[in-house]
């Protein structure tokens, strides 16, 4: 049986510490599943579809990684690609009781599914898509902090 984790998020946008934890991630799994989530009642910054390819892009070549988008409990689609891991980054300490809960909760749910944290690297502690959005929402240059090989000129309104 294949060790199949997802790495579940918005990713809007992708960002290195997204990028880290994943590649450091591969050694671990037989296959990892980004799974870009979505919520129709949400405003999302960046399309579904270039999440997708941007994501896509950043892991070109490599087998052991799928990107694909999911409406709904992220334990339901861990059945859907049975799944038996989620894999989480934790920044902080509130990260960490933020996952923790819902590691809780999911595990409750479906006792099947283990939850795997893995810090990020302390350079990318301050990382946070959100401030990655708000730097290029107001014409910064937020590419130190996107992943190596996307076309920039896409970041920019």
């Amino acid at each position: 049986m294949d060790k199949i984790a997802i790495f579940p998020g918005s990713f809007d946008p992708f960002t290195i510490g997204h990028e880290s934890i994943v590649r450091r991630a591969i050694p671990m799994f037989d296959k990892i599943v980004i799974m870009i989530g979505y919520n129709a009642n949400k405003k999302s910054f960046f399309s579904i579809a270039k999440r997708l390819k941007w994501i896509k892009q950043v892991f070109q070549g490599i087998d052991k990684i799928d990107v694909q988008t999911y409406e709904g409990l992220t334990v339901d689609f861990c059945k859907e690609v049975n799944a038996k891991y989620i894999l989480r980054g934790i920044r902080t300490s509130s990260d960490f009781e933020y996952e923790r809960a819902i590691a809780q909760v999911n595990k409750k749910m479906h006792p099947e599914i283990e939850s795997i944290f893995l810090l990020t690297l302390p350079e990318h502690t301050p990382v946070m898509a959100t401030i990655v959005r708000d730097i290029i929402l107001h014409g910064g240059d937020a590419s130190m902090f996107l992943p190596a090989g996307l076309n920039r000129d896409e970041f920019h309104l």
